[in-house]
């Protein structure tokens, strides 16, 4: 026993020789070297953020179009409907119309990097165009801003005059001069808000009568027409100008309502043209008895021209994906559109194809009553 008890510290003391002699073997760590290589780690990363900080003011002359918010037609906005009329009886209105709306990045004052189209490439629901698709050379943002309201006027106007003439109700129309572009023969002679009164003698009662009109002129003469300007009539020789074998006077005309009913529309800051057809639906709706809808959540895009006729609009793969995101079952496309749609539905959400505001009403109403399935679709007739 005695002579084992020294031999367990002696063994301890050798290991703990050998130890010290693998750790005096081993060699000591250089901080110079890893220095040189923390440094040299340190600059790659900041070359990288320089770079990518570089790459990321760099302004690219494309825009990217992104899924927008949805908005209720039939809800409110600042705590007031959005469709509002006086003078006449206003129905309770259920379920949701809802008009969508692009996000537009890389337009006047605003600018895309790299980073935005790369990412933009790898979703469905972005896509990307040339800048110029959308806003001519020099466009600055006002006059975006101006423009875009302006259509957004325009739009309500009509969808409250067609809504009304559905509903039984008379509403005179006037053709008006809406712009004189330079360079047009009228330039100098007639001016933004005349009215048409005749054309060589003829009655203008809409649009189609006026470019009648002019069109059975001999290009190059001039031509009579009377207008209201400020009240008065005013008589005028209009030079005309052929134009791909059509005679033209060269002027943008639009339409203003008298409308026998006071109709209110509230989009908010939301701007441009494409909401007029779930404009028109929802005025429709507010005016008349019964629930359109059925308590279904609808949303939907296009335009609402005079003739009732729904045209094409922009960013139709958005507004798919943000009227999903939205929480509608159904969106009301653009005949125009269908091409846009095919292989790009949101799963869950059922496209209805629409070409006119009658196909509009029928087919919320074939939605409220559960027979969505027998509405044609982008893909089949």
């Amino acid at each position: 026993m005695s002579s084992s008890d020294p031999a367990a510290p002696v063994s301890g003391a050798v290991g703990s020789a050998a130890s010290h002699e693998a750790a005096a073997d081993a060699p000591e760590p250089n901080p110079y070297l890893v220095s040189r290589r923390s440094g040299g780690l340190l600059t790659m990363l900041f070359v990288l953020i320089v770079l990518a900080a570089g790459i990321s003011f760099i302004s690219l002359p494309y825009v990217v179009l992104q899924p927008g918010p949805i908005t209720n037609t039939l809800g409110q906005l600042d705590g007031k409907p959005i469709i509002q009329v006086k003078g006449v009886a206003a129905y309770p209105a259920k379920g949701a119309l809802d008009f969508t709306t692009v996000r537009i990045s890389g337009g006047p004052g605003q600018r895309v990097n790299p980073f935005d189209l790369a990412v933009a490439r790898l979703r469905d629901e972005e896509e990307i165009f040339p800048r110029e698709a959308y806003y001519p050379e020099e466009t600055t943002r006002e006059e975006v801003r101006q423009e875009s309201a302006a259509e957004m006027v325009d739009s309500q106007e009509v969808a409250a005059a067609i809504a009304l003439r559905e509903t039984g109700r008379t509403v005179p129309e006037r053709v008006v001069v809406s712009q004189v572009p330079d360079g047009s023969p009228a330039k100098g002679v007639l001016e933004a808000g005349d009215e048409f009164v005749s054309i060589a003698g003829r009655p203008t009662a809409d649009a189609a009568a006026v470019q009648a009109a002019v069109r059975a002129q001999k290009a190059g003469t001039k031509v009579a027409i009377v207008v209201k300007r400020q009240g008065a009539q005013k008589a005028l020789s209009v030079p005309t100008r052929d134009n791909g074998g059509s005679t033209i006077i060269g002027v943008l005309l639009g339409r203003e309502y008298d409308l026998p009913v006071d109709v209110t529309i509230t989009a908010g800051g939301v701007g441009g043209p494409s909401a007029g057809t779930m404009f028109t639906l929802a005025v429709y709706d507010v005016l008349t008895p019964g629930d359109l809808t059925g308590g279904r959540r609808i949303a939907g895009t296009g335009t609402m021209e005079p003739d009732e006729s729904v045209g094409p609009i922009g960013g139709i793969r958005q507004k798919l994906h943000g009227a999903r995101d939205g929480g509608a079952d159904y969106f009301l496309a653009p005949a125009d559109n269908c091409d846009e749609v095919v292989d790009h539905v949101p799963d869950g959400l059922t496209v209805v194809r629409i070409g006119t505001f009658d196909d509009a009403l029928g087919a919320v109403r074939a939605i409220a009553a559960g027979e969505a399935d027998s509405l044609p679709t982008c893909s089949q007739g």
